[in-house]
């Protein structure tokens, strides 16, 4: 029996969500206009450098248990979830930003799925590294909606509110 075969699942299926995420979220850094600019683009930087810590930290994660992380343009595109359209200049800065609450309430779902599977298979390291992406995934939804008006999604397991989302 291989060891940890769900959870090395569920990591190489995070490196290809977070490597589309993190492409989300440098497109709206380029593509958002309107009011409130000045202070998104900067908090999109700290986004992408966050998602790059944790594709980092998953990625090694995944090789330390022995498996391969898919690490190509194609292979993200062919087995990530999150969707990624070209981009143009007809959307409002909220959103851009429904866009990225949309793509992290995936993140926090999928990483609460790799919670439950390392508590499965007793792999208390990786369970951590999951519970703090969740954890500051979930930040970042409560901080992106409260930036466009809306109450944060308490009953979610994610914490977004997606119904009210444009």
């Amino acid at each position: 029996m291989v060891k940890y075969e769900k959870t090395k699942e569920i990591l190489n299926q995070s490196v290809a969500d977070i490597s589309k995420a993190a492409a989300l979220v440098h497109q709206v850094h380029w593509y958002m206009r309107g009011p409130g600019f000045m202070n998104l683009h900067p908090k999109m930087d700290d986004l992408m450098d966050e998602l790059n810590d944790f594709l980092d930290e998953l990625s090694e994660r995944l090789i330390t248990l022995g498996g391969s992380p898919y690490s190509t343009l194609k292979e993200w595109d062919e087995h990530s979830k999150i969707k990624l359209e070209v981009a143009d200049w007809n959307k409002t800065i909220d959103e851009r930003l429904s866009e990225i609450v949309r793509a992290y309430a995936y993140l926090a779902d999928l990483f609460q799925e790799g919670v439950d599977a390392t508590d499965e298979e007793d792999d208390d390291v990786t369970n951590g590294l999951f519970a703090d992406a969740q954890g500051a995934v979930q930040k970042a939804i409560w901080m992106l909606q409260a930036e466009m008006g809306i109450a944060p999604g308490i009953d979610e397991t994610n914490g977004a509110n997606l119904t009210a989302l444009k």
